[in-house]
């Protein structure tokens, strides 16, 4: 019987980025590229993790809020995919699969948990999270709320995270609660609300898979406290 660990990654146009953050640090795991535009949906059958990544902006239609079409950027709406993601999300919801959402992963786990989004973070009066103007992430201090298990997993409560993002979550979906805030309050963590008997679940907004310091708790503690998850089985 193979002791591989097979985790399952929504396709993107930086595929290869997840792909390399997820097979890193142990040589035991094994990728599935999952998306709509692979047809491929009963391939999550065989995964025992699932991560969820960034790209376009989830359309508002599903969080009730059409008016906001106007403040996503228009070449960055993909409807297919969305309902792609919450298609995983019902499955891995039904079978107790563990999740972990990274940017989109987060906001798009938001809506199908009944939440809402935030459109456009400046225009709603907050700083700016999005990329610089020479294309490299932002970087911004995020504080981790003690009593969180995300707190539990990257052990301290503050730290600096990378940023690249227009969007943000408002209102928390059902179940969910928010485990980590920016300084100017915009939503950098999400967990449930109530973890005894459920499967891992933990939403970020920052990047992960290309924090430039890899060994960083926000990086390295996120992706072993998920492999552990998986084998455990939780």
């Amino acid at each position: 019987m193979s002791d591989k660990i097979i985790i399952g990654v929504t396709d993107c146009s930086k595929f290869d980025i997840y792909s390399k953050w997820v097979l890193s640090y142990n040589e035991n795991v094994e990728v599935i590229q999952l998306g709509y535009k692979l047809n491929n949906f009963d391939e999550i059958e065989h995964c025992q993790g699932i991560v969820l990544t960034g790209g376009e902006d989830v359309h508002p239609k599903f969080y009730n809020k059409s008016e906001y079409y106007p403040y996503c950027y228009d070449d960055d709406i993909d409807e297919l995919r969305d309902e792609f993601e919450f298609k995983v999300l019902t499955y891995t919801e039904q079978n107790e699969i563990p999740v972990l959402g990274i940017c989109r992963g987060m906001q798009v786990g938001n809506v199908f948990f009944g939440g809402t989004l935030i459109p456009d973070i400046p225009t709603w009066g907050k700083f700016n999270h999005s990329k610089m103007e020479d294309k490299s992430d932002r970087y911004h201090e995020i504080i981790v709320n003690p009593s969180s298990w995300l707190n539990r997993i990257v052990n301290v409560d503050k730290g600096l995270v990378n940023s690249n993002h227009h969007q943000s979550t408002d209102r928390t979906g059902e179940g969910l609660v928010v485990s980590a805030i920016s300084p100017d309050g915009v939503t950098e963590g999400m967990e449930r609300l109530y973890q005894e008997g459920k499967s891992f679940l933990v939403f970020v907004q920052w990047h992960p898979e290309r924090l430039e310091d890899q060994q960083s708790p926000f990086s390295k503690n996120l992706h072993e406290a998920f492999l552990k998850a998986i084998k455990e089985g939780s």
